[in-house]
């Protein structure tokens, strides 16, 4: 007997909710993580749709810019927020076969666009002239220079274990056999991009990725100048960018199951909530890390990058050697 979600969505359909998944997604995942974080430290914390209502606050405000700021100032949270709404289209969201751009940008690609969104707002925290946002800037494209040859090594292990650099089709050759995620190559390689995204998203930071202290302050401080709805892109952008690093993370290193294998509404409406667990179960490991472990030194944080830059390196090696 046929159900009203037999019929097949079309490819830009099924694309488009790959975007609107993750645009809609992310605060609820920020805010879940932030609640468990507040549960661990033994406080209420915030309401889970806090980040909702935050955002909506913030469109609501009015938008100010420092005296002598250009006007990339401005332009730099809009470019910043388009340049997280596309990198799902070419990653697998909700599905295990490619869409139309998916074919377009590798995992290389899709890095370098976030990359261009990290360099945006950093050079618009610069341009300002305050000190705590050109303190941000700084350490911001410094650490940003460490994480890519990690980025580069990883993507390169596991393009040789797969045989290609297309999202989709690391996802798929993983979700083939078991064999393929169990090979020691490739757990070296998903272990050094989990701490790649542990310390993108603030996990291991000097003080806390939230907070406002000077010893602490790196992506918050890029912000501080910033109000209103250039604000609310920001920190929506932000949450996106997490929920993108969890998604690659989960649906092309550790686990790319759950997606949908037809084009049917069904299979793929299925796949929004795997997706959304998988994402608050990437984020509730990283939570309890976070809240596990003492707070690095600013240089400490070079020698964490450092491991796993060393863990990709290995990887690599280890195909090569015969044991990959």
């Amino acid at each position: 007997m046929s159900t009203t979600l037999d019929f097949e969505l079309a490819p830009w359909q099924i694309q488009l909710l790959q975007v609107l998944t993750i645009l809609v997604a992310a605060p609820f995942v920020s805010g879940v993580i932030a609640k468990l974080g507040s549960l661990i430290q033994g406080r209420r914390g915030p309401r889970v749709l806090q980040p909702y209502h935050d955002i909506r606050k913030l469109f609501r405000k009015e938008t100010l810019a420092p005296e002598g700021s250009s006007w990339f100032f401005l332009s730099a949270p809009i470019i910043a927020f388009s340049c997280y709404l596309v990198v799902p289209m070419l990653i697998p969201v909700l599905t295990s076969y490619p869409l139309p751009l998916g074919y377009t940008g590798d995992i290389l690609g899709g890095g370098f666009i976030l990359a261009l969104a990290g360099f945006s707002v950093a050079i618009a925290a610069a341009g300002t002239g305050a000190p705590f946002a050109q303190l941000g800037s700084s350490r911001s494209m410094t650490f940003a220079a460490l994480i890519e040859p990690t980025i580069l090594f990883v993507v390169f292990a596991v393009g040789l274990i797969t045989a290609t650099d297309l999202p989709y089709a690391m996802a798929a050759t993983l979700h083939s056999s078991i064999a393929q995620e169990i090979r020691p190559a490739h757990i070296l390689a998903a272990v050094a991009f989990f701490l790649v995204v542990l310390a993108d998203t603030g996990r291991i930071p000097v003080e806390t990725h939230s907070g406002t202290l000077e010893f602490g302050m790196i992506g918050e401080a890029q912000t501080l100048e910033h109000s209103g709805p250039a604000l609310a892109l920001l920190t929506w952008g932000s949450a996106m960018k997490q929920m993108i690093l969890y998604t690659i993370l989960a649906d092309v290193f550790v686990a790319p199951w759950g997606l949908g294998a037809s084009r049917s509404a069904g299979a793929v409406l299925v796949a929004i909530p795997t997706l959304i667990a998988k994402a608050l179960l990437v984020g509730c490991i990283f939570s309890i890390v976070d809240n596990s472990f003492a707070k690095l030194r600013l240089f400490k944080i070079t020698e964490f990058l450092a491991a796993a830059f060393v863990l990709a390196v290995l990887a690599v090696l280890l195909y090569y050697l015969g044991g990959g």
